[in-house]
């Protein structure tokens, strides 16, 4: 309903009760406008009271609530526990004016208990009294809990547990919640969680519930206190953690239970059995509860047996272990099932409910206002379960007490009136009660005779929508109660109901207010004690319009957006427009913007992200409409290209170009870069013309002449660049003269008789009109001839022929169109055409500086010889193999140029002990002259390379055997070979350095009366004259590849059987030790163990038993505990070893013998290694990376007895098996026998080597 009161401005909301009159054709009632009407009188009634259980909090004054009305206006009286409470007698309790209120002050002095009991409140005046309910009045209890010694819960692991709470019983009864000592709440699951009674249970306990601080808190609300129990002490142990002698020693009374902790089916723990029963009383809250024990957890759901859950009423708490039913009726009674389910079975509970009800009104008695001789009806009915039983008072009496009154009659829940009387007021008191509470109505029968009268104020006037509902009051009163009808205008008939609503409370309804609706409308009220009218005025307004809504928008981040909203309105009503985001109000921020009829919002953001709404309100109705922005990232782009572009100010040199940007998405211009096409002279190609900062948008361009222009526009953001924009108009220049002269001018001859004029020709941009052409002028620079012309179309060289070879020559080039010349061109200098040197250049001799360095002198040619630009001179130069034949060949000419007129030069690299020859050439632009007369010489020894190889081949106990190829360039005559050599320790450390010199035609030689098992370094290099060459380094071992040899023989079994073939294994020579493998128990063998070296073949020979058989029931040491625990620790250890000799190994890489041999060096090598390498003599780089290489453990002499660099590192020479040994045919090993320890090599035990397993097994065992 849209309508306006117009003035006087008083609301008349039909709602009002005191406005309202109800007509009823069987019952009268009506509501006595009190506040309205004078000289009125009604009986009392109760308007507020106190609950009837009222708990108090004791620290407070008691305020026992009692409010009436009537008229006259009532006065209370109190009774207590059924008799009359004297107020006056009792300073403590006061009650407040023109109240029934008490007040009992007890903060100062006075006890709560002290007042307990049943309180009643009476309001009677000369019409009735009206009494309150019983007021039971009781102070709230919050009691401490018994003192009691809580002894620590011992659980094992996977039982079950109940923590009992038991709160001291309070008024009302506490909230019950657990916690721990920091005022946490303990954690709660489908495992753990708090029954209804308080009481805390565990389905199964894990060892995280040990704690010593499980409490239990009860809190009082009305007394705003909190009570707390001892501290709960649990303890959860594992079967793993109690040990032999623990279970001995505690019985099973000390554990929680008696179980173990295994997996079990589910087990109710509340409540208990197969079947309960629960009792609840109608619209309260139906709780069952079902908690169960079990491992795994169980699970807990509920069902109805006779029925289904109600739908919209049933919820469930704490895990759905309680089952919550609101508003409970009659028809929740019925059997509810409980079902705890795990993986190992199910248990089930029946709850029987039974809803009871305590009395429920189903018709309330009702106040009746009824006029002298009219009827009336009280009627009281209500129901339960229990039925509830009726009983009726009048003014707080007994009916059955009360005086008798003629025109009642009581008829179980209806008091029947027949022709009342003034002297029928009274208020009568229906009590409807059952064992589970009662309910108290207060009804009066008030007898009236009163005439019609107007309660809504004269001449209102009422402003409506049009094409909405009119509603024109007209309140009204009279008993009896008069009946009402409606006019229009002055001379206006009865209006019907065919076009209007009459309601009973006189308001008349038009459902559809047109135009034609407005005017005056009257109400009469008649009744047989007279009569009343009222005028009130009805207007017709025109409907608020949005005639433009707000459009959805997607706005970019950072951006901005306008929203419209246009409102048509009737004239004659103000209307306001406001803006909502998200139906709240705009925020206070100052990037938005209301003008008129726009939302403006400035810097987007997130959080604008919305709904906004324009509201258009007027005094009678409202009118929105929405529209959603939605925010997004913002796209980051190249911006889109400018547009509109424009020529102005069009000048013969010049043009001003103008354009608008385009979008910059998010990215700021920063510059525009302005290209122009020349469709003349190269249609679709585009220059760059200028660039300008991007808050420019006009440029003035400078222009060339006999140019069809046209421009384009690319804008610049830090994304990159804009397409260009469209292409502006052409704007054609006018021609002129060149500007500029061909650039790149040369003159350069080709053959010996001409000169080449050579330019880079202008371009049709830069022609600046048409026919385009050159002039080309030239004369010999040294003479005194004119200048020679000639004008040549558009080229880029001309040839003049029949000039003398390389004469110097002046060129110019000019360019002229059409129009005139350019400015006069830049002179040149050019030759004509060179030709050969002439001339050989003379007196050419030779200095040889040393074996690979010679220097050549010679005299330069006449300049005029030359014919043309000396590039330098040449130098041929070339090795003759064998000096000694007349016939000498050479295998390579070399060349090397000396560019300038230089009269000397250097020849590197020469070979030492060679024969050269040379010739010196001059060099010019066109090629060489004749050769100058050959020179012959030759070049002094040399050092020599270092030797092909060196090899250690036939190592035994005390010689090594070396042998050797000559160097690959002796670089002279070879006079003689040092070898030095040098023993190496087991510390690595350098012994004695020993030098030989050999003859230069040996290639091998053996070293004897070495020491056994050592390793030994050698340095090895050739001789000449001029000195010594590179060196050649290399190590081998003593015995490396030679070793001992045991062989074991069974003797022979039998006097048939020949004898067993011996058995023979390969021992490293350092070895004082070998395990014989694989032999038969109870078997007698023959050992023999030999050696062969230099001093011949040394043996010895055993016998030995071997033990017998062990039975087969003999325990297997393998699988006792002690041994593989040994085991264990033992290859523990090893691994310990292996990684601290791989961290030695890994260290450094240095080996040490290297530091030693630098500081044991042959001081006839040293010098060699600080000589100046600029002209020294040959070295072999092969051989200077060998002398410097660290010894590595894969330096090691192979089964072919060759040193190479680049051995495996896992070469068997390690371990003494690198060369097969044989035997005798005797079965006698060929070798020298050792048993000498404290001399054992050093090999294998580097310190940038890891040493063996096997070796490191071996020295643990």
């Amino acid at each position: 309903m849209q309508l306006k009161i117009m003035p006087p401005k008083k609301s008349l909301s039909v709602c009002r009760a005191s406005l309202i009159l109800f007509l009823c054709q069987v019952m009268n009632a009506l509501e006595v406008p009190l506040d309205q009407l004078e000289n009125l009188v009604q009986p009392p009634t109760i308007i507020h009271q106190s609950p009837k259980d009222y708990i108090i909090d004791p620290r407070e004054n008691i305020e026992i609530q009692c409010e009436a009305k009537g008229k006259p206006p009532p006065s209370f009286s109190w009774t207590r526990n059924g008799t009359h409470f004297d107020i006056d007698k009792d300073p403590l309790v006061k009650m407040l004016p023109n109240s029934g209120t008490l007040v009992i002050s007890i903060t100062i002095e006075g006890k709560a208990e002290a007042y307990e009991g049943v309180y009643q409140c009476t309001a009677r005046n000369e019409r009735g009294a009206a009494i309150s309910n019983n007021i039971v009045i009781r102070p709230s209890r919050s009691p401490l809990w018994t003192k009691e010694k809580l002894e620590q819960i011992t659980i094992l692991k996977g039982q079950s547990l109940v923590l009992p709470c038991r709160p001291p019983l309070g008024l009302p009864p506490p909230i019950i919640f657990w916690m721990d000592n920091s005022f946490q709440r303990l954690p709660q699951s489908e495992r753990v969680s708090q029954g209804l009674n308080g009481d805390l249970y565990f389905s199964n306990v894990l060892p995280e519930d040990t704690r010593e601080d499980y409490i239990c808190y009860a809190r009082f609300n009305h007394t705003q206190t909190i009570q707390q129990k001892q501290p709960i002490s649990v303890k959860v142990h594992s079967m793993d953690e109690l040990n032999d002698t623990i279970t001995a020693n505690l019985s099973d009374s000390e554990f929680y239970g008696a179980k173990s902790y295994i997996e079990r089916p589910p087990k109710l723990l509340t409540p208990e059995g197969q079947t309960s029963h629960k009792e609840e009383l109608r619209e309260n809250v139906l709780s069952l509860e079902c908690i169960a024990e079990g491992l795994p957890t169980p699970s807990i759901n509920w069902t109805k047996v006779d029925g289904e859950l109600p739908v919209n009423r049933t919820f469930y708490k704490n895990f759905k272990k309680t089952l919550n039913i609101i508003h409970v009726s009659e028809a929740d009674s019925g059997k509810y099932k409980c079902t705890a389910r795990n993986s190992l079975g199910f248990v089930e509970h029946t709850i029987s409910v039974t809803v009871k009800a305590a009395p429920y009104w189903i018709t309330a008695p009702r106040n009746l206002v009824l006029s002298p001789g009219e009827d009336g009806t009280l009627i009281c009915r209500a129901n339960g379960n229990p039925k509830p039983s009726i009983s009726w008072l009048t003014n707080g009496v007994p009916i059955e007490m009360a005086p008798d009154d003629p025109s009642r009659k009581i008829d179980g829940d209806t008091i029947l009136f027949s022709d009342v009387q003034e002297s029928s007021s009274a208020v009568y008191q229906c009590n409807a009660s059952n064992e589970y509470g009662y309910l108290l109505a207060n009804a009066f029968v008030n007898v009236l005779a009163e005439p019609p009268r107007i309660l809504t104020e004269a001449n209102l006037r009422y402003q409506v929508i049009s094409d909405r509902p009119a509603m024109l009051d007209c309140a009204f009163f009279g008993s009896p109660i008069p009946t009402i009808e409606w006019f229009k205008g002055t001379k206006g008939s009865v209006l019907q109901e065919d076009t209007y609503v009459f309601h009973d409370n006189g308001t008349l309804e038009i459902p559809v207010a047109q135009k034609d609706s407005a005017g005056t409308y009257t109400c009469v009220v008649r009744n047989k004690l007279g009569m009343a009218k009222n005028d009130v005025h009805l207007e017709i307004k025109d409907p608020t319009r949005i005639i433009k809504q707000p459009e959805y928008k997607v706005v970019q981040r950072g951006g901005k957006v306008s929203f419209e909203c246009t409102v048509k309105h009737d004239p004659t009503l103000i209307t306001t427009l406001t803006w909502l985001k998200d139906n709240g109000e705009l925020p206070n921020d100052g990037r938005f913007s209301v003008d008129n009829d726009h939302l403006l919002i400035m810097n987007i953001s997130d959080e604008d992200d919305a709904t906004y709404t324009c509201v258009a309100n007027t005094s009678l109705d409202m009118v929105s409409a929405s529209a959603m922005l939605r925010v997004v990232a913002p796209v980051y782009d190249r911006p889109n290209p400018p547009f509109d572009l424009e020529l102005t100010s069009l000048l013969e040199r010049s043009v001003q170009l103008s354009w608008i940007p385009g979008d910059e998405n998010n990215s700021p211009i920063t510059d525009f870069i302005i290209e122009y096409e020349d469709a003349l002279h190269e249609p679709g190609i585009w220059h760059y013309q200028t660039d300008v900062p991007g808050t420019q948008t006009t440029v003035e361009l400078k222009l060339s002449p006999y140019v069809k222009y046209s421009f384009r526009v690319i804008a610049v953001n830090s994304i990159g660049r804009s397409l260009p924009s469209e292409a502006s108009e052409y704007y054609m220049t006018k021609a002129a003269e060149p500007e500029e002269n061909p650039t790149a001018v040369e003159g350069i001859g080709s053959e010996p008789d001409n000169l080449v004029i050579t330019w880079q020709p202008l371009k049709g941009f830069d022609s600046n009109g048409p026919g385009l052409q050159y002039k080309v002028s030239w004369r010999q620079k040294d003479g005194d001839d004119e200048w020679t012309s000639v004008v040549v179309a558009n080229v880029s060289k001309y040839i003049v022929s029949g000039t003398p070879t390389f004469v110097p020559y002046l060129v110019k080039v000019q360019a002229l169109n059409d129009v005139g010349f350019a400015p006069e061109p830049m002179i040149i200098i050019g030759h004509s055409g060179e030709d050969l040197p002439m001339v050989a250049p003379s007196n050419v001799h030779v200095n040889v500086v040393n074996s690979t360095l010679a220097e050549v002198h010679w005299e330069p040619v006449p300049p005029k010889s030359v014919r043309g630009h000396l590039k330098g001179y040449r130098i041929y130069y070339w090795k003759v193999k064998n000096s000694s034949k007349r016939n000498r060949r050479h295998v390579e000419k070399k060349i090397l140029t000396f560019s300038g007129n230089k009269t000397h030069g250097m020849l590197p690299g020469l070979e030492p002990f060679s024969h050269y020859t040379l010739n010196v050439r001059v060099v010019n632009g066109k090629g060489e002259g004749p050769a100058s007369v050959d020179q012959v010489f030759n070049t002094p020894e040399g050092v020599p390379s270092a030797p092909l190889f060196l090899k250690i081949v036939n190592p035994t106990l005390d010689s090594l055997t070396l042998e050797w190829d000559p160097p690959s360039h002796p670089n002279g005559i070879l006079t003689a070979y040092t070898l030095k050599f040098q023993p190496i320790n087991s510390t690595h450390e350098l012994g004695p350095l020993v030098d030989l010199k050999i003859a230069a035609n040996m290639t091998s030689l053996v070293l004897r009366n070495l020491s056994y098992s050592t390793r030994y370094k050698f340095y090895f290099y050739a001789q000449t004259s001029a000195g010594s060459g590179s060196q050649i380094t290399e190590e081998a071992v003593t015995t490396v590849d030679e070793g001992k040899m045991a062989g074991v023989h069974p003797p022979a079994v039998g006097a048939d059987k020949g004898k067993e073939e011996w058995r023979k294994e390969i021992v490293n020579g350092s070895q004082s030790f070998f395990g014989l493998k694989g032999l038969l128990p109870g078997t007698a063998y023959r050992v023999r163990v030999g050696a062969e070296g230099d001093s011949g073949f040394v043996s010895s020979e055993d016998m030995f038993h071997t033990g017998p058989a062990m039975a087969s029931r003999q325990v297997d040491i393998a699988t006792q505990g002690w041994f593989i625990g040994l085991m264990c620790a033992v290859a523990l250890l090893i691994l310990i070893l292996l990684i601290v000799c791989f961290i030695r190994r890994n260290k450094g890489g240095k080996y040490p013998v290297k530091e030693k041999e630098d500081a044991h060096a042959d001081p006839e090598i040293q010098p060699m290694k600080e000589d100046d390498g600029t002209f020294g003599e040959y070295r072999s780089l092969e051989s200077d990376a060998e002398d410097h290489k660290p010894l590595k453990k894969g330096s090691r002499t192979p089964s072919d007895r060759t040193v190479k660099k680049e051995d495996s590192d896992d070469s068997l020479v390690d371990y003494g098996e690198g060369v097969n040994g044989q035997f005798n045919e005797d079965g006698s090993f060929i070798g020298q026998y050792s048993g000498k320890k404290e001399k054992e090599p050093a090999e294998g035990n580097e310190s940038s080597e890891a040493p063996s397993p096997v070796n490191a097994m071996n020295s643990f065992v």
